[in-house]
C-alpha cells in the first residue's frame, strides 16, 4: 500500500514584499473550500513578526496566518526554521519553534545552512504525509545569484519538493515584464524549467492597457500569464514584514476618528499586529510614528514589543521620543507597553548574559516600579486568564475572558505593591500606575480579545466626555471573512483550470462564465 504524499505548488516572487504571502494564504483559502485538505509551507522565513502555535513554539507569523484560513492548527512543520534578527549583522535562529543559537549571517550561511536542510525536508514530508496539497511559499527572489549556492527555500526547496513554480511580481512598483523576465534569464535551466506559470499582482487600471505586454511576456517566454489580480483596499489579513508599516495613511483612514493612538515604530518592532484590532474599530485611528515630531497630541502612546529591548530603549532616548513620551504622560496621554514595551516602562533592565543587547543594563523609563532581568531561556506559550485588576480606572472590567501569548526572554518583578492587571493560568500579569492611565503586559494579543478590548477603549471614549459604543467587533469573524473575500478576489481573476493543472490536481471544475462576471462585478 503506497503512503499518501500530498502535490506541492510553489509560490515564489521577483522580489520580496510582492504578494507572496498573501497570494499563497489565498491559495490555502481557496483549495479548502474547494474540498481539499490544505496545509501551508515555508522552509525558512525571517520576520519578527511571530506567531506562537497551540504547543507554545514559535514560526514565522505568515505561516500561522496561512494555516488559520485553512481551518487547521499551525505546527512548527509549516515553518521549520526562523530567523529573527537581534542586531545589525546577527540574529537569533529558531528551530521547530525553540531558539537554536544566536549567529552571523556568515557562520549561519556557512555552518548552518547544510544541516537546516534536512530539518525543511524532512518537515515537508510529514506535511505531505498528512494533506492532500502544500502550498509552499518562496523568499525573496529565486534570482539572488549570491545566495543560490546554498537555497533552503526557493529554487531548491521547490526540487525537493518536485513543485512547480507560479512566480509572482508586483506591477505597483513599476517595471513588472523586466523583472519577470530578468528574474528568469537568471535562472539555471533546470530551475527555469519549473516556472509554469505568471501572476501580476496590484494591478490598477484597465487591464486592455496591459493586454498586449501580457501576449509579449507570454510569447517570449512560453510560459502563461495565470492572472492579473486587481490592488485589494483594506485586506484585513495581519501582515507579517514591517514594511507595511511604511505606507502612509489614507485621509479616510483617520478622518473623523474619535481615539488617537500613536504606536511607536521601533527599530526592531516585533508583533505589530497586536494592533490590528484596534485598527479595526470604528472609532479609533492607530497611527506608527517614528520621530517626536510625528507623534502630535495623541490619546494613547502605545510601546509596541521589541526584538532588542535595549537597543530599542536607546533609540527613544536619542530620537527625543522619550522625552516627548514623557511630556505626553505628564499632561494627560495614555502610555501602555506590550512585552519589550512594557519592560521599557519599568526602572532597570539587566542583561548580564547579553542575550538581546552589548549595553548590559539600562534604566528604563521609571512609570511602573518594576525591574526587568534577560535570561537565555526563553518564554513562549499560549495563555489565557480573566481580567483581575482592582484599579478604579478598570472598574466593572473584572473577570473579563482573554487570551493570547507570550514571546520573552525577560523577567519582571516588582520593586513595590502595584496592581496586577490579568489573572493567568497560573500567575499574575501585567503593572498599572496608581494614576491608572499607564499599563503593561507580557501578553501579546491583548487587543484581539473583543469585549476586553472595546471596554477599555469605551474608558478612554468616557474619559474624553464621549459617550462609549459598546457595540464588540468579533475580530475573529472579520478575519475570517477578509480570507473569504481574498479567495474570491483572487479566484475571480486566475485561470483556475490552469492553476489546478500545474498543481497536478484533479480537473477544476469552473464556474460558469455568468458566475464569474458576477463575482467580479460584486467585488
Amino acid at each position: 500500500m503506497s503512503l499518501k504524499r500530498a502535490k506541492t505548488i510553489m509560490i515564489q516572487g521577483t522580489a520580496s514584499d510582492v504578494g507572496k504571502s498573501v497570494l499563497t494564504t489565498a491559495l490555502c483559502r481557496i483549495f479548502v473550500r474547494d474540498g481539499l485538505k490544505v496545509a501551508p509551507y515555508k522552509s525558512q522565513n525571517m520576520a519578527l513578526n511571530s506567531y506562537v502555535t497551540l504547543d507554545g513554539k514559535e514560526i514565522g507569523r505568515a505561516q500561522g496566518v496561512q494555516a488559520e484560513a485553512c481551518g487547521i492548527a499551525a505546527t512548527t512543520d509549516m515553518n521549520p526554521i526562523l530567523i529573527k534578527p537581534t542586531r545589525e549583522m546577527t540574529a537569533q535562529i529558531v528551530v521547530h519553534g525553540k531558539p537554536h543559537e544566536e549567529m552571523s549571517a556568515r557562520r549561519y550561511r556557512e555552518e548552518y545552512l547544510p544541516l537546516a536542510a534536512g530539518i525543511v525536508k524532512e518537515a515537508l514530508e510529514r506535511l505531505r504525509s498528512q494533506y492532500d496539497v502544500v502550498v509552499i511559499e518562496g523568499a525573496g527572489s529565486p534570482a539572488e545569484i549570491n545566495l543560490k549556492s546554498r537555497d533552503i527555500v526557493n529554487m531548491r526547496m521547490a526540487e525537493w519538493a518536485d513543485a512547480p513554480v507560479v512566480l509572482v511580481s508586483d506591477i505597483d512598483r513599476g517595471g513588472v515584464f523586466a523583472s519577470i523576465v530578468g528574474t528568469l534569464e537568471l535562472l539555471e535551466p533546470h530551475e527555469r524549467s519549473r516556472v509554469k506559470g505568471f501572476i501580476i499582482n496590484k494591478f490598477r487600471g484597465d487591464i486592455s492597457l496591459l493586454q498586449p505586454g501580457l501576449d509579449w511576456l507570454e510569447q517570449r517566454t512560453g510560459i502563461p500569464v495565470l492572472g492579473v489580480i486587481p490592488h485589494l483596499p483594506s485586506l484585513d489579513i495581519e501582515a507579517e514584514d514591517s514594511v507595511v508599516l511604511e505606507r502612509p495613511q489614507s485621509a479616510a483612514e483617520t478622518a473623523g476618528k474619535d481615539v488617537d493612538i500613536a504606536v511607536i515604530r521601533l527599530p526592531r518592532i516585533s508583533n505589530f499586529t497586536d494592533f490590528d484590532p484596534l485598527a479595526a474599530e470604528p472609532d479609533v485611528s492607530v497611527r506608527y510614528v517614528q520621530s517626536a515630531d510625528q507623534l502630535h497630541e495623541p490619546d494613547i502612546v502605545i510601546l509596541p514589543g521589541s526584538k532588542n529591548t535595549l537597543d530599542d530603549l536607546a533609540f527613544l532616548r536619542q530620537s527625543g521620543l522619550a522625552g516627548a513620551i514623557d511630556r505626553l504622560a505628564a499632561s494627560g496621554c495614555r502610555l501602555v507597553g506590550i512585552c519589550g514595551g512594557y519592560q521599557m516602562l519599568g526602572r532597570k533592565l539587566s542583561d548580564p548574559f547579553q542575550v538581546e543587547s552589548e549595553q548590559g543594563e539600562a534604566e528604563g523609563l521609571g512609570y511602573l516600579p518594576l525591574e526587568t532581568l534577560f535570561y537565555k531561556e526563553k518564554r513562549t506559550e499560549r495563555v489565557s486568564g480573566i481580567v483581575a485588576c482592582r484599579h478604579p480606572e478598570w472598574s466593572g472590567r473584572q473577570g473579563i475572558p482573554v487570551e493570547g501569548y507570550e514571546i520573552h526572554m525577560g523577567q519582571t518583578t516588582r520593586l513595590e505593591a502595584v496592581h496586577s492587571l490579568f489573572s493567568l493560568q497560573d500567575r499574575e500579569d501585567g503593572a498599572i500606575s496608581e494614576d491608572g492611565r499607564i499599563w503593561g503586559t507580557y501578553v501579546h494579543g491583548i487587543f484581539h480579545n473583543d469585549a476586553f478590548r472595546r471596554h477599555w477603549l469605551d474608558g478612554v471614549r468616557k474619559a474624553k466626555g464621549l459617550e462609549a459604543l459598546e457595540t464588540v467587533l468579533s475580530f475573529r469573524s472579520r478575519q475570517s471573512l477578509a480570507f473569504d473575500r481574498l479567495a474570491e478576489h483572487v479566484r475571480a481573476h486566475l485561470d483556475m483550470n490552469k492553476l489546478y493543472g500545474i498543481a497536478g490536481l484533479a480537473p477544476y471544475e469552473a464556474a460558469s462564465q455568468k458566475e464569474a462576471a458576477d463575482l467580479r462585478k460584486k467585488l
